[in-house]
Parts: C-alpha cells; structure tokens; sequence
C-alpha cells in the first residue's frame, strides 16, 4: 500500500510538472492505467465515452459482470470487491466447448467466448485487452441487432486489426472506455476494471491491490 501511495503522488507530481489536469471523473481511471504500465501515453490515447465513469461505476454498484477475453485479466480483476456488489467474473477462453466450436466455425475463441458471454442474463461489462476479434464480434452482435453489451473497455494490444476494432466499437453507440492505437493489454483491462471498482469501495477496506 505504501508503495502504491507512493508511485501514485510520483504519477500527480509528474502530470502536476506537465500542466496536466485530468477530468476529475477519469482521473483515476486514467492515473491506474499509468500507475499499471509506467505509461503516460495513456493520457491522451485513453477515450472515454460521454458519462462513460458514471454509467460503468452505476453498472457495477447494481451488480453487472465482468467479462474479460483473457485469464490474466480475469487474475488481475479484484473479484472480492466486485462481489460486494453482486457481480462477477467471467472468461470463456479455457472452455472446452468453446475451443470445439471455434475449431468447427473455424474462428477464434475469443470470437466464440463473447457469444457464450451474451448468454449471461444480467448487464455485462466486458473488458477485452488481448483479442480485438472479441471486440469485432461484439460489434457484428450489436450491428445485427443480436446483443448489446452494457459497457466495453476495449483496451486490446497489437498490431493486427488491433486499431480498426477499437474504432468499430466507438462507433456502436454503446458506453466505451477505448484506448486508440496499438497500445493496450490484458493487465490494462483489469486496471480499468479495478479503478472503477475501488471508487466504489471505502479506499481503507482495500488491503491489497491487483492491478
């Protein structure tokens, strides 16, 4: 905790030095994402849609999941604090059935794991940082007027279809944080994930941070 408090006063001193001032909505979103990557790119390449904090914080206060496209990200998501509110975390990758059915489609199981994901009968945020054909199917889902998502962080790493993806999804409608570019990753993700939930949560109940 000390050395969290720490790395975040070095991250405000720096932005401080910058003439920087963030939203005070996203601020903390945006200063985990650094606090995460060592990163202040993010500054200007995280997107945030119009009450994107407010309406991602009100999903989870009202118990909405998680969804990640990666297990690392389903690690790092602190899912005991999210429980508080009713929800939880889910990743469908390591599913036998959705191997099975990506081998048969042959498609990715990222894709598969979102159609197994719009399953969930409840408000679902998902937070893809690896596979932007995730976030590709979930754009075809919306567009064909099969499923919408809650909410999407669409923080995927890469080159390959990694930045088309992202503007796919700024462009549905739905509630977004994105970060445009290359730029991204599954630790990101839960980042995001876990800086909405702490603002939910009394900051002296948290006794340890995973992102």
């Amino acid at each position: 905790m000390e050395i969290e408090k720490r790395s975040f006063e070095i991250i405000s001193h720096e932005l401080s030095e910058m003439q920087i001032t963030l939203p005070a909505d996203q601020e903390m979103i945006t200063k985990r994402v650094i606090h995460t990557s060592a990163d202040f790119d993010y500054i200007q390449t995280l997107k945030y849609s119009k009450d994107a904090v407010a309406i991602a914080k009100r999903l989870i206060s009202e118990g909405a999941d998680i969804v990640t496209d990666t297990n690392m990200a389903l690690s790092g998501i602190n899912k005991k604090y999210l429980a508080k509110f009713g929800g939880q975390a889910h990743c469908f990758m390591a599913d036998d059935e959705v191997a099975l059915i990506a081998k048969e489609k042959k498609t990715t199981r990222a894709a598969v794991s979102m159609e197994f994901a719009s399953r969930i009968e409840k408000p679902v945020i998902f937070a893809i940082g690896n596979a932007p054909t995730a976030l590709i199917e979930l754009y075809d889902m919306i567009e064909k007027g099969i499923y919408k998502p809650a909410f999407v962080i669409g923080v995927p790493v890469g080159f390959v279809n990694v930045e088309a993806a992202k503007e796919l999804i700024m462009e549905t409608g739905v509630p977004y944080i994105v970060n445009v570019g290359r730029k991204g990753g599954s630790n990101i993700a839960a980042a995001i994930c876990n800086a909405l939930i702490y603002s939910l949560v009394d900051r002296g109940l948290c006794m340890r941070v995973f992102s």
